[in-house]
Order: structure tokens, then sequence, then C-alpha cells
């Protein structure tokens, strides 16, 4: 996967269908060649021909040139890198010192020709996926502090291109992953969080093609960053045909610092070539996620039903088991209690830090709910919110300094709370302590990890460089907090939520299960937010809830037979007040949950196609298919019923060659070249939120 050509300093990495190729120049530095498709060791080496330098005074470096732009010289673009030494010096020279491959990994070390900073460059590659993880790491090897202005993961560099195209999600809370796709403008365009968190606002991903892609055909080049905290990431493009992106954590504003022996450690921006179209880049992602990123990716999410919807804060042992009875009969997997079970949570106002069963609703503890649970069938779990406080708390009046804030400043306060400091070794210890004791002393199987607020008043009082440091090491000690729970409880699930999908990325999907993706549960809705989601992150990790109308968001009232069929393109779960469900909702609902039973498989571990894309007034269609081409799913949607609209058939993607399709339902065979060529015509009922799913399962050999 990793060879070098040491005449000419040619670096080639190989993935199973893409090549990755750079080489140290005659001056020390780094420098890109190309990323795309397959090349030899040979083909490599001729884009490290000699190419026309600028003339002109004013252009400087080409922005395209660098493996990893860093301040200095003749540079004008994004830098990757920018340091300030202890004298006032900025700016990086690369000088050479070695280099090391070892199982996949390659790491290209260096250091400044006059200072102690040591930087090291590295890739990893595996034998199953085109995507190729990089990061950095920067080391103070002096006796004097350094701080590092902006210290990135990676930069991504396109081949020339005739135009560009960005494809990104935006949103904000209750409308998450908002697909964009645009023109990619000149200069420099920045995507950014500044909240402490991934955010709802943007996610940390990007596409680029040359704007003739569609969902099957064209190159895609895309980028992921494992981080969940602020982060940012740079696009630029240039007017003499060049464009690429650079990215790392933190923002504009921050910096590092690091003492003498210091390591700062980037986490992974993740790139992929894709020659497929966008759905391609899809589906890499989603099987290099549930290959590499997630930590148990063959499971199958359950079926959970959770209680927020039905009870809100009114949470009580005897409601409680009512409603696990009535989720059993359902068929649900999972129970799961939400806020108000602890303290003096009677509403967002107090409570929050006191982890500990409210006698007056659980008068012997969380037990008898739990043991109760589990004889009905089902796991148990429950919401926490560990990085979180009410100033009406014992904890924060026994530890008003654990919050983040600035010496005699304003605490400012979002849903009635302030953000813990994570970054404090004494805070972090103090949540694993009581979130492991709940955990093994109740038998709890499953945990909803909430966040609900960005930071603010981003200060560590006591500490010089607190407020730089304070980002960083934040989410390492989330990360460190959530990896010990899990090696004291292995068989423990975990669902990331942040106000629903503020905490959505590669790094929190390394640690948890499936994460929240959205507050808002309305399944007109949630079909835009599911197909933005979906561009990068598989289903088999986005929670989606069928809950009641009309919507308590938007008001909608949609009929169940659609809520279930939406909820089903992902981990399905259940949040509506199952008390007052009429005996024909709950038939029909415990049909659709078997019927996803049958399928999940297919949705949570199969190949997503996107047939046709979520629109007002037309069918949308997704389609999932298992590895082997055995089986195949197809959820579609008709929001409105539009009078002469043509009912166009849907033309299915990835189905053995010549092989026969019955559908499960009706019995009813098809031929597989027919379904990919002519399509298979769509038994919608008629009227407005019409949906239907069709299981469709090869026929053995004749």
């Amino acid at each position: 996967m990793i060879s070098f050509a040491p005449d000419t300093g040619v670096w080639l990495l190989a993935t199973p269908h893409t090549s990755y190729a750079l080489r140290i120049d005659e001056t020390g530095a780094p420098c890109h060649l190309g990323w795309g498709p397959r090349l030899t060791l040979a083909e490599a080496e001729e884009l490290a021909l000699p190419r026309p330098v600028p003339t002109s005074s004013f252009e400087g470096r080409p922005p395209a040139g660098e493996e990893l732009p860093v301040d200095g010289g003749t540079r004008y673009g994004p830098p990757s890198l920018q340091v300030r030494f202890a004298d006032g010096s900025r700016a990086f020279e690369w000088q050479p010192t070695g280099h090391r491959v070892h199982e996949g990994e390659l790491e290209l070390s260096f250091r400044d020709r006059r200072y102690p900073l040591r930087v090291a460059l590295h890739y990893r590659l595996r034998g199953d996926t085109d995507v190729i993880e990089r990061w950095t790491v920067v080391r103070n090897a002096g006796d004097e502090p350094v701080t590092l202005l902006r210290a990135d993961s990676a930069a991504w560099t396109l081949p020339p291109l005739r135009d560009y195209r960005l494809s990104r999600v935006t949103g904000q809370w209750s409308a998450e992953t908002q697909l964009h796709r645009a023109q990619l403008p000149y200069g420099e365009t920045v995507l950014t969080s500044r909240r402490g968190i991934t955010s709802h606002h943007a996610n940390p991903w990007v596409m680029l093609d040359g704007g003739e892609a569609t969902e099957e055909h064209g190159r895609v080049w895309s980028a992921a960053l494992a981080w969940s905290g602020s982060w940012r990431i740079t696009t630029q493009r240039t007017p003499d045909g060049h464009a690429g992106f650079t990215g790392g954590p933190g923002h504009d504003g921050t910096a590092v610092p690091l003492s003498p022996g210091e390591e700062f450690t980037t986490p992974p921006f993740a790139g992929l070539f894709t020659d497929g179209g966008f759905g391609a880049a899809s589906r890499a992602w989603h099987a290099y996620t549930l290959t590499h990123v997630l930590p148990h990716p063959d499971e199958v999410a359950p079926v959970l039903y959770n209680s927020w919807e039905a009870t809100g804060f009114d949470v009580d042992e005897v409601g409680q088991k009512a409603l696990a009875e009535r989720a059993a009969e359902l068929g649900v997997e999972l129970y799961v209690v939400d806020d108000g079970w602890f303290g003096a949570r009677r509403s967002d106002r107090a409570g929050l830090g006191d982890w500990t069963p409210a006698p007056d609703r659980f008068p012997e503890g969380l037990a008898p709910l739990v043991e109760a649970v589990h004889r009905l069938g089902m796991g148990f779990g429950l919401w926490v919110e560990p990085e979180m406080v009410n100033p009406d708390s014992d904890l924060y009046r026994q530890h008003p300094d654990w919050v983040l804030h600035f010496t005699d400043r304003p605490r400012s306060e979002l849903r009635n709370q302030l953000v813990l400091n994570f970054a404090r070794r004494d805070v972090a210890d103090w949540a694993y302590g009581w979130l492991t004791r709940l955990v093994g002393d109740h038998g709890i199987d499953f945990l909803k990890w909430d966040m609900n607020r960005a930071f603010s008043e981003p200060g560590w009082p006591g500490r010089q460089d607190g407020a730089d440091r304070l980002g960083p090491q934040y989410v390492r000690n989330l990360y460190d907090v959530i990896d010990r729970l899990r090696a004291d409880h292995p068989a423990l699930r975990i669902e990331s939520c942040s106000g629903g999908g503020g905490r959505v990325d590669l790094g929190i999907l390394s640690r948890t299960d499936q994460t929240w993706a959205s507050d808002n549960t309305d399944a007109a809705d949630r079909m835009w937010i599911q197909h933005g989601y979906g561009q990068v992150y598989p289903a088999r990790t986005m929670g989606s809830w069928v809950t009641d109308t009309p919507n308590q968001l938007t008001g909608r009232t949609v009929p169940l037979r659609f809520r279930f069929h939406v909820a089903m393109a992902g981990a399905l779960g259940i949040g509506g007040d199952l008390t007052r469900w009429s005996e024909e909702e709950l038939r029909e609902a415990a049909d659709l949950v078997a019927e996803y039973k049958k399928v999940r498989h297919l949705v949570q571990h199969g190949r997503l196609d996107r047939l046709s894309p979520p629109s007002e007034d037309a069918v949308s269609v997704v389609q999932y298919t298992a590895a082997d081409a055995s089986e195949a799913l197809l959820l579609a949607y008709r929001r409105v019923s539009r009078h002469g609209a043509p009912a166009l058939p849907a033309r299915l993607c990835g189905l053995t060659p010549a092989a026969r399709y019955r559908v499960a339902r009706t019995g009813v065979v098809h031929h597989s070249t027919v379904l990919g060529a002519y399509g298979l015509r769509l038994d919608l009922p008629p009227g407005d939120w019409s949906s239907t799913a069709v299981h469709l399962v090869r026929e053995p050999d004749a």
C-alpha cells in the first residue's frame, strides 16, 4: 500500500481503487502531487516533473504545491500550521528527519531548520477501504514555550478542474443536516463551529467535485474530521484553477500552548476519492464507519422506546412501569427513561448535576424499575447529561468553580444550565465515578448521553493558559470518560445526543453506538434531515423515532404508517405517549415493528442507494441492499398527491444480474433486469402522506 522512489523522493499511497502521491522536494518540504485514480509508482513520478512557476512577484508559492501549508515565505493561502516562537518569530521551514512505515501507516518526520520544533505527518491506509486517515503531531523539543496559532490535521488538494462545486450540510437546532450543493466561490470559504461541540449549524465534512457529478456518476473528493469540539475547515479556490481544503480542531482566535517537551496530536481528518458520484462516496463512508469507526459494527440497533414525550419531567416508578408494559407489547427491545428521574429535577431549572434517583419518585431507587423492564424482556436505558449543571443544584452549590467561566464575568445560562469544565481532571473523574457506579449498581444497558447547550465564557480561572487549553483538553477528557466507562462495562451501549444532532462526527462515533440526529421528529422534516445525515454517516448510527401527532414541534399531523416508514430508514425508536394510543394504533405499530425487525439488517448494514431525493410533491425512494444482493428493501414516500402527476417506476440498483426477486408481501416475482432497466411500479396508497416498504428476496437458482 505504501511505496517510495528514493531518486525522486516520491511516496505513493495505494488504496484498493485510488492513489495518493506526494514527494519531498529539493528544499526538504513535503509537496502534494496527486489524489485520484490508481497510479503506478513510475506514473506517480511523472507528476513530480517540474511545473511552471508564477512569474508575478504578487503570486508567491502556488497554494496547491505544499502538502501541509505553513506560514512563512511567499505563501499567501490559508495555512494549516501557524507557529509563534518565544522570541516572537513565526513561520516554519521544513527539514526532513526521517520516515517510518509500519502496518499500513506512513510517518514523515520533520523539524524546523532553526527552532527545536518537530512536526510529523501521519497517513494510515487499510486494505478494504479507499479512505485515507491523516493527522499531524507537533512537538516542542526545546526549552522555551511555543504557541500553535493553528494546527490542522491535514490539507487536501484537488487536481485542476474546469469548475468546482462544494457539498456540505448546514442547519440549526431541530433542522440539522440540510444538504447544500453550490459552485465553490473564488477565495476562501470557512466552515466552522465556535460552540465547543460539533454543532447543529454545520458538520465537519466536505465534498468537492467538478460540478458535473450526480448521484450515480462523476468524481468526488471528500473528507471528514473525527473531532467532537470546535473545528474549522477552510476551502480555497484560486483564479489559476486550483482548489483544496484544510481542516482541524479549534477555530479562529484560539491557540494551543506547547510547553517544553509537550506534544500536540490532531484528530484524524480522513479523505476519500471516489469515481461513482455522490452515492458511491456515501457508501464508501458508510462502509468505513461500520468497519473501522464504530465500537460494535456488526450489531443491529435494537428497537427502543423513550419516555420523554409521554411524561416530560413527570417521571415516577409507577408510570414508567405502565409505559414499559405497553412498549413490550409492541415488540420494543430497549426501554429508555429520559430526563426527570434524579434529584430535584421537576423542570429544566433545577437538579442537573445531582445524579441520584429522586426518593419521592423512586422510593426504593431505580432497581425495581430496572428489574421490571428486564422481566419484560427489554434492555434498560437511562438519559444522562454529565457535562451540565443547574445553578440550582447541590453540585453547583458545592463546586461553583467547576463550570466554564471567567473571573468577575457574568455566567451566561442557556436552558437554565451551565457547562462543567471537563478539561479539569477532577471534574472528569467525578463524572466517570458516578457514571460507572450508576451503570454497575443497576445493570443499565444503555445511556442516552445528552449535552444541551453550547459553550459560553470558555475560561479556566487559576490557569494562565486555561482558556487556550480548554477546548482540546475538554474533548480529550470527554473521550477518556467514555472509554473508561465502556472498559468497565463492555455490554453498555451509548447514544450521542446534543440537543439533537449537535454532536455527530466520526470522533464521537468511535466511542458510541448511535446518535440522536435531531430533536425534530416530524416525519416530513425528517426526510430532509435524514437525507443530509446519510451523505456521510450510515443509517445504523441514526436514531429515528415515531412520535405523536400533532407533532410537538411543528403541529403537523401525519399518518402513523408514514411516520413509521420514515423512521425505519434508521435505527427505529418510538417516543409517543402509548397510554393515549388507540387499540388500532397499537396493533398497527406492533405490525410495523415486526416488519422492521425483518428488514433492519438491510437498513443498518446494507448498501444505500438514494433512488430519488426528498421532494415536496414527487415520490422519494431509498433502497437498501444486502452485501450479497440476496435481499433489498425499498422505502418510498409521497407527501402530496398531485392529480395528473406521472407515477414513475423506481429503477433499482445493485441486484444480481439475471436473477429473479420475489416481493415478500405479495409473492410476485420480478426479473432483476427489468427492475434495474425499467423499474418497479410502486403500489403507493392513494392520497397525501402515502408510503410503502417493499422487501425483495432473491429466488434460489432454478
